[in-house]
């Protein structure tokens, strides 16, 4: 192995959502780091089964909903679609025509 190449690789401590903790070896941070988790498999839907709402920390999903509020999404009754026009609940669109599956 090179010298001087590769990264430290050192004891952390890794903190979980429920505030237990371990240590493990990582090349995060400094020697005795605390790595704070924000998910983990006690809170991400992947593991809980999706029960657990999404955290919105870059503002994404608030950008997202500014976007499309006007489609009334929240109900989900009369739904409007972007020409405002009421989508059919009959598998037909909005001029009338079967829809294709």
């Amino acid at each position: 192995m090179k010298k001087d190449i590769h990264p430290d690789y050192h004891e952390i401590t890794v903190i979980m959502t429920d505030k237990s903790a371990f240590k493990t070896r990582s090349t995060y941070g400094a020697p005795g780091a605390e790595l704070v988790l924000d998910i983990d498999p006690l809170t991400h839907p992947a593991w809980t089964g999706g029960g657990q709402h999404l955290i919105d920390r870059g503002g994404q999903l608030s950008k997202f909903k500014r976007r499309y509020q006007h489609l009334g999404l929240e109900s989900g009754e009369g739904q409007k679609n972007p020409k405002g026009q009421t989508d059919a609940k009959d598998g037909k669109d909005a001029a009338g025509k079967r829809r294709s599956s």
